[in-house]
């Protein structure tokens, strides 16, 4: 048998580097973490790259930034290539480990503009993060952007905490909105790909 390949790697976009490059990199607070992967998950959508989809891993105690993340699935032609999962890997490869919670580690947070969907949310189960902090939860993100973020369960929220991952919701909410918002537009206006699972 001959590998038609013997492996792929997932890269950020150029223009991050420079979106990020006068960001502090310590943001203090959760408002200000949650601006920045807005601003990222606007932009991205922007520039062709993927959804409107950004993400960051902080440490939760001193807001220091460990990795951002934005959704690559279009650039890179992985359909795994959500921002949480670059945003996750990231941070992993920075910190040297998988186990963002490992013993004497500082705690880390997974700041995302909405609730994740089904990979995602396994992708931040496993991957070791204490807090996910999302803008929002809710019907809003497939109704406007028409993506299909899988089949998740009623009760998400609780099975993270029942595992030792807080979720913080509602973190500046409505910018998120704008931003689906926008996009859809765009979408209308030039049927931009939008990737789904096949339904039916």
């Amino acid at each position: 048998m001959r590998l038609a390949s013997r492996g792929y790697s997932i890269s950020l976009p150029a223009w991050v580097e420079a979106e990020v490059r006068e960001v502090p990199d310590v943001l203090p607070t959760r408002e200000e973490r949650m601006a920045l992967v807005h601003r990222l998950a606007d932009r991205n959508w922007r520039e062709g790259h993927g959804g409107p989809f950004a993400a960051l891993v902080a440490e939760t105690g001193t807001g220091r930034v460990v990795s951002v993340g934005v959704n690559v699935v279009l650039a890179s032609g992985v359909s795994s290539a959500h921002a949480e999962v670059v945003a996750l890997g990231t941070a992993q490869q920075a910190v040297g480990t998988w186990d963002l919670g490992a013993p004497a580690m500082p705690a880390h947070e997974l700041v995302v503009n909405w609730r994740p969907c089904v990979q995602c949310y396994g992708a931040t189960l496993w991957s070791g993060v204490r807090a996910l902090v999302v803008a929002g939860d809710g019907p809003e993100l497939e109704e406007l952007t028409t993506f299909d973020e899988g089949p998740m369960r009623e009760d998400w929220a609780e099975q993270l905490r029942a595992r030792g991952v807080d979720v913080v919701q509602d973190v500046l909410r409505e910018e998120a909105l704008d931003t689906f918002r926008a996009y859809r537009v765009a979408v209308d206006a030039s049927g931009a790909t939008v990737y789904n699972a096949r339904r039916g």
